[in-house]
């Protein structure tokens, strides 16, 4: 392989990497100019690996083998969880990422960037104008506001964890990105229903729980195990529509079936039985309640006049959801606040859709922050 680094010191090929609790992505990226493109991307399992060594070895066989001529200038890692001395802790795998173990293995100087870090580097990378790349989500108006290429831009996502970060775009292109554990921040409460799951969380932690037990993989699951204990009653649901049966026959077979998953495997299967089922339907619902709250909470905190970005694997599987009859949309304009009640109404919120998004941030901070920086 070949490869050099561009005439103002910066990388042409660089290996990006995305690290979640459920999947590890890993690419070959090449730049040229403003653009990058992925020569080559893996995907591995988080929890069969003990470490990044295997999976960049495997990388890199394949584009050998591959005939990819193109040998690398740096490794960029985006990880779901802080960067600490160079270290990520990950926050739903059982085992770290050490940037001095890939530069000891790999001879190449290596970056770690939290993960939601790599997708706001992304977000200038993306056209708002490509509904494949990005979908404006209109308010309950039916307006969609424009989106401005500079100012602060807040990004937030639901996957195996809750994600949040912002991101500063600036002129020609340039961006800088905070990193943030907002997942963590505090569960909001609006009704009966959501302060039971409340008080059902803060029973089991002893402590006041975050959003992250709600809008997240782990958060479905977690709703629906609260729906199907004693702690639930279903006069709870009839603010939301949903009438649950007095003789279930098979949605309780459904419900029950559900509950002899392993945790990890429960969340796709209650958002596929949202049809048979109220109590996945309500959990779902409720997922989407607190998903919108959270945004439009850390919206009045961050005052994203740069918009706003949802990212992460369960918005873009769930996008009908999400979107049908404005249900993310009418908890997000939600506050007792008038004047925050006209500000939200007028940000733009977008989903994106480019499930790519992470490989492309993790290669645009290489460029853009330069070796040797974690953040």
């Amino acid at each position: 392989m070949s490869g050099h680094m561009s005439g103002n010191g910066t990388p042409s090929v660089i290996i990006a990497g995305d690290i979640g609790g459920t999947n590890t992505n890993l690419a070959l990226v090449r730049r040229t100019k403003e653009d990058f493109t992925i020569l080559l991307a893996l995907r591995f399992s988080t929890r069969e690996e003990s470490s990044l060594a295997k999976p960049i070895e495997t990388l890199l066989f394949q584009a050998r083998e591959k005939g990819i001529g193109d040998r690398p200038d740096i490794c960029c890692i985006s990880g779901a969880g802080p960067v600490r001395n160079g270290e990520i802790q990950l926050t739903n795998a059982p085992w770290d990422i050490k940037a001095s173990e890939i530069e000891e293995r790999f001879g190449l100087p290596a970056m770690l960037i939290n993960d939601f870090t790599a997708i706001s580097y992304a977000i200038p990378l993306l056209d708002p104008d490509n509904p494949s790349q990005i979908l404006k989500i209109p308010h309950c108006d039916g307006s969609l506001p424009p989106t401005p290429k500079e100012g602060l831009a807040l990004v937030v996502g639901a996957g195996t964890g809750l994600g949040v970060g912002f991101l500063l775009k600036q002129k020609e292109g340039r961006c800088l990105a905070f990193p943030s554990e907002g997942g963590h921040s505090e569960l909001s409460c609006w009704d009966e229903l959501s302060y039971a799951y409340h008080r059902w969380l803060s029973d089991q932690l002893s402590y006041a729980p975050g959003a992250e037990l709600a809008v997240s993989g782990q958060g479905i699951a977690s709703i629906f195990s609260f729906l199907s204990g004693p702690g639930f009653d279903t006069a709870m649901a009839e603010p939301y529509g949903i009438a649950f049966s007095p003789r279930p026959g098979e949605e309780s077979s459904i419900d029950a079936a559900i509950l002899r998953l392993p945790e990890q495997d429960r969340p796709a299967e209650i958002a596929g039985a949202i049809r048979k089922s109220p109590r996945c339907l309500l959990t779902m619902e409720l997922f989407v309640r607190y998903y919108a709250a959270k945004v439009s909470g850390l919206a009045s905190v961050f005052l994203p006049s740069g918009g706003i970005y949802l990212a992460g694997g369960i918005s873009s599987k769930h996008e009908t959801f999400l979107l049908d009859g404005q249900r993310f949309m009418r908890t997000f304009e939600r506050n007792y606040s008038p004047h925050m009640r006209k500000y939200l109404a007028e940000l733009p919120v977008m989903l994106v859709r480019d499930y790519s998004v992470s490989l492309l941030g993790a290669a645009n901070a290489a460029v853009q922050l330069g070796s040797g920086a974690n953040a």
